[in-house]
């Protein structure tokens, strides 16, 4: 695997040795954020989707979903339930 032109010897060489088993993938990556500032990890992590804001929201509240209840009650508007009703009683 080579990553393009010569101006990136030393990458592909590393690279080379990570395929070839002489070297664990797992080891070289902490070296190099152990040798990157803490602003480089920042933006790798941003330029390649991994940071926070890429993240989904797993807490997700759907009381706000934009069905006709919710539009009531941000509109200052409580639900049916909120004044008692539930429903016909048959």
């Amino acid at each position: 695997m080579t990553i393009g032109t010569i101006a990136r010897q030393e990458t592909n060489k590393l690279l080379e040795m990570i395929e070839e088993g002489l070297l664990d993938p797992k080891e070289v990556v902490t070296m190099c954020v152990k040798y990157m500032s803490e602003d480089d990890v920042a933006d790798m992590m941003d330029c390649n989707e991994l940071s926070s804001r890429f993240q989904e929201d797993d807490e997700y509240d759907d009381s706000m979903d934009g069905d006709h209840d919710s539009a009531m009650a941000s509109a200052g508007f409580g639900t049916d339930e909120d004044y008692g009703y539930y429903g016909e009683d048959a």
